[in-house]
């Protein structure tokens, strides 16, 4: 119901991408089987009960009748698989992060709250080989992304993940919200006021202590749904 939800927000944000882009949501212990999209679903249609319960350790899964996206499957098994702390996984190609990651300079400089609060939290992956159709690109990204939360990811979009579907929104919404400040920003064509890497840090980890902010905002956002189109429960 949570996963379902968050399609729902993001379509209403404008996050989604036609019937592409996915999310994933472990529910085994070890991460490696993962609620996802079905292929080819609206996010603005996703209800609970047609989430694909996929196994990453499943050479078949491809050969299903209702197989994922190609490029979703390749992405989030091998991150669900590598990374086991990343139980959600949640990827876009939102329109400011996507512009983000399509300078020459993807760095996403501390010049406020919002970009501060990922300071040293952000993965950049430089190597955009065209579109993810088998597991190991999927392996690449998640080797790349370490302990990163986000990874932008250049000539592409973004990806978010977190130890709960909650985090992992809440952190994507305020990296899109980053990535709208900082480019509006260089739209004025003034010099960026960058604070010291001593405040972004301090500013990053005092935003730590605001975590639950991420249970308040996914409570919030299953209210607005429950009252406007309750059937994403279904």
């Amino acid at each position: 119901v949570d996963l379902a939800a968050l399609f729902r927000y993001a379509a209403r944000l404008n996050f989604h991408e036609g019937v592409a882009n996915h999310f994933s949501c472990a529910v085994s212990p070890d991460g490696t089987q993962f609620l996802m999209n079905p292929r080819g679903r609206h996010f603005s249609q996703v209800c609970a009960s047609e989430l694909l319960l996929l196994d990453a350790n499943d050479p078949e899964t491809m050969k299903r009748p209702d197989a994922p996206d190609i490029s979703a499957w390749g992405i989030h098994a091998a991150i669900h698989q590598k990374i086991p702390q990343a139980r959600c996984v949640l990827h876009v190609h939102s329109k400011y992060a996507t512009v983000l990651a399509s300078l020459a300079d993807s760095t996403l400089y501390p010049i406020e709250l919002n970009t501060m609060r990922f300071f040293e939290r952000v993965a950049i992956d430089e190597g955009y080989d065209g579109l993810a159709l088998d597991t190991d690109e999927g392996s690449r990204l998640a080797r790349l992304m370490g302990e990163a939360t986000i990874l932008l990811m250049a000539n592409h979009g973004v990806l978010a993940v977190g130890n709960t579907p909650a985090r992992a929104f809440d952190d994507l919404y305020y990296f899109e919200r980053a990535c709208e400040t900082l480019v509006t920003a260089y739209g004025t064509g003034k010099p960026l006021r960058i604070v010291s890497p001593e405040m972004a840090r301090r500013t990053a980890e005092e935003w730590n202590e605001f975590a639950y902010l991420a249970d308040d905002h996914l409570r919030e956002i299953k209210q607005i749904l429950d009252r406007e189109e309750p059937d994403y429960r279904t």
